[in-house]
């Protein structure tokens, strides 16, 4: 029987399979970091390829979310690994340089995850954390198009007179939204507070539509996602403004992600550059070298990202450490210094990501370009991605803090 592929920007919403076992769960940081490479082996080869032609990567996400990664910051008190911001960076790199669009779906849904452990009850961890234990996957519905800034929101969530909640509207950049089990929706209540809902899959009135046609991160299926008169038991929902009120690791922990998911594009970048070189690249003609990776300009250039990239790794594991901090202890100064170090890491992945993306160009020559090796999806894709909470602020943020002794705002960019 013939696989059924279907292509991101078709129009068609795959149905999801039913899991034949729960998800393995995973008990510590080491064993995190050996699963991420163990995944990131099996869906390295075929990343070129679905990115070539745009499909959508359901085996590889089951492949994915049932090796127990998609539940590490499950906190240990409910069973899960609870692992530390350093390891959830890492294991985002690990997966991201394997194939970025993959890399980048569960990032949303560990920031729902952590918005759960900051502000849900008692019963709503036990239920939802022991989901995520059993390998459901939430995909986000926050964004929208058309309103002033990215954190404003026409869509709404109302109370009605029997306890139940009505959300009405509509979003995109819904990232992870056609692989999950779960959406998550950002709506404003009567009091125009943001909250997070938790959508099963299938309830009446959710629409995912598969539209998302941007030349990166092509398998993410970050579409568009529409709320007609969806109705929710209270249950389901968690305030999410309240993450912002007070100093929590919620920023922080949202950006490393994104950082992470640009420090794997530029590591896979790098490594291709040196394959390539190594393999193809031929001395320039007014050269006497028998082979290209001899020439000490390509040398030096290679050695110049490869620098680059090992920075950006380090400061990448700096800021995880911070932000643990954060997670530990709460503070305005905790959480303040874990948002700089993180937008640090999100300043220098940005860069790392596009130069080498870019270098790798130049350095290997006009036949790199051919199709066959799709090079120009490292681009892409750091190009796409690294539009996500634009960095000119971030740089804004990190001189306020040093220079002026100013905290940075707290929000889910930053």
């Amino acid at each position: 029987m013939s696989k059924i592929i279907f292509h991101a920007g078709s129009g068609v919403v795959p149905e999801l399979p039913a899991r034949s076992a729960p998800a393995r769960v995973i008990t510590s940081d080491a064993e995190a970091i050996a699963v991420a490479h163990e995944v990131a082996a099996q869906i390295a080869p075929g990343a070129s390829d679905r990115d070539r032609d745009a499909v959508l990567a359901l085996d590889e996400i089951a492949l994915f979310s049932q090796s127990g990664l998609w539940a590490i910051t499950v906190p240990k008190d409910y069973g899960g690994a609870g692992v530390s911001a350093v390891t959830l960076a890492e294991v985002t790199a690990i997966i991201a340089a394997a194939d970025a669009s993959i890399g980048q779906i569960p990032q949303n849904h560990w920031y729902i995850v952590e918005a759960l452990r900051l502000a849900g009850t008692p019963a709503q961890k036990a239920f939802f954390f022991g989901r995520v234990l059993e390998g459901d996957r939430i995909g986000n519905a926050f964004t929208e198009i058309g309103t002033r800034t990215p954190v404003d929101f026409k869509t709404t969530i109302t109370r009605q007179a029997d306890g139940t909640r009505v959300i009405e509207g509509q979003k995109f950049y819904s990232t992870g939204a056609l692989y999950a089990h779960w959406i998550a929706v950002v709506a404003n209540d009567e009091d125009r507070r943001s909250t997070i809902t938790f959508i099963p899959r299938g309830t009446k009135g959710l629409e995912l539509v598969n539209d998302w046609s941007s030349f990166g991160q092509r398998s993410t299926g970050s579409g568009t996602t529409r709320f007609h008169a969806v109705t929710v038991p209270e249950f389901n929902v968690i305030p999410h403004q309240v993450v912002f009120d007070q100093p929590t690791p919620m920023g922080p922990i949202a950006q490393i992600i994104q950082a992470a998911i640009d420090t794997g594009i530029a590591r896979a970048a790098l490594a291709d550059t040196i394959e390539y070189t190594r393999k193809y690249a031929r001395p320039w003609l007014e050269t006497n070298f028998e082979h290209g990776y001899e020439d000490p300009y390509v040398i030096a250039a290679v050695g110049d990202l490869a620098l680059r990239v090992t920075a950006t790794n380090a400061v990448l594991e700096r800021a995880g450490r911070f932000v643990d901090i954060a997670i530990a202890d709460p503070t305005d100064q905790t959480v303040a210094e874990a948002s700089i170090a993180v937008a640090e890491a999100k300043v220098l992945s940005t860069e790392a990501s596009l130069l080498v993306a870019s270098k790798l160009f130049e350095l290997t020559g006009s036949r790199s370009t051919l199709k066959e090796f799709n090079f120009d999806r490292h681009w892409r894709n750091a190009r796409t991605h690294t539009l996500h909470d634009t960095v000119r602020y971030k740089y804004v943020n990190v001189g306020n803090f040093f220079l002026n002794n100013i905290r940075p705002p707290r929000h889910g960019a930053l």
